[in-house]
């Protein structure tokens, strides 16, 4: 497994946010995790990343335990994070936007080609290569989270809400650059609220309710699920 979580509690302060939450991500997968706003998807992704550090319990990336570990060393482990709400930096252009995922690196040329196969990935981004993050449309700007976070050269990705507040058709089209990503290799751990769109490409779902994980299984499983269909995907 390059991702083992074990019996995870997170606090707010005193409100107990994550309960005990066991989960495994395999290499070379996409695992969604979906549930209804408040459920704990974000904090979950936050303790991966020592954003929010748990409580109780273990996380292990590939086998190593990273817990107690400071995001920044999280982060030069191979895990990056494409936050929700794209968090992109308004005032810088779209080349100083990419370097920013790449700020932990040292080499300096590694990284100019790393942005010219970003520029391959997203041909958009390449026409406004010098333009200000935030001139561009909420499509350009996923595209540029995802980018941004791809220039860390992450073995995981860990993905918040990436089709929030986009048109039908950039969902797609965002979607459809996720499972490129993990066509390469990237391993995949995806919170979405769209959750048709993410089990759909997830070869694994884990459905969150009140910090607690109430459902996991295959995504097809999931997608079957008379529960899943009446809560999450309005059938």
């Amino acid at each position: 497994m390059i991702l083992k979580i074990e019996e995870l509690h997170t606090y707010y302060g005193s409100i107990h946010a994550l309960k005990g939450i066991s989960m495994e991500v395999s290499p070379g997968k996409i695992v969604a995790v979906i549930g209804p706003n408040g459920a704990g998807k974000t904090t979950l992704l936050k303790s991966i990343l020592g954003m929010v550090p748990p409580r109780h319990g273990r996380i292990f990336f590939d086998e190593m335990p990273i817990e107690n570990l400071p995001t920044e060393q999280i982060v030069r482990l191979g895990i990056s994070y494409v936050p929700e709400g794209r968090r992109i930096f308004p005032l810088l252009t779209v080349v100083e936007n990419l370097e920013m995922g790449a700020y932990l690196r040292p080499d300096r040329e590694e990284i100019t080609k790393d942005i010219e196969k970003i520029f391959e990935l997203f041909p958009q981004l390449k026409d406004r290569r010098k333009q200000l993050g935030g001139s561009l449309s909420g499509g350009e700007q996923q595209m540029l989270a995802l980018g941004r976070g791809l220039l860390g050269r992450p073995r995981l990705l860990l993905m918040d809400e990436p089709s929030l507040g986009l048109a039908p058709v950039l969902v797609d089209q965002i979607f459809e650059m996720i499972k490129r990503l993990n066509d390469q290799g990237i391993t995949i751990l995806l919170v979405e609220q769209n959750a048709q769109m993410a089990l759909s490409i997830a070869g694994k779902g884990a459905v969150l309710e009140n910090g607690r994980i109430a459902l996991m299984g295959s995504a097809s499983d999931l997608i079957e699920d008379n529960e899943v269909k009446r809560t999450y995907l309005g059938m």
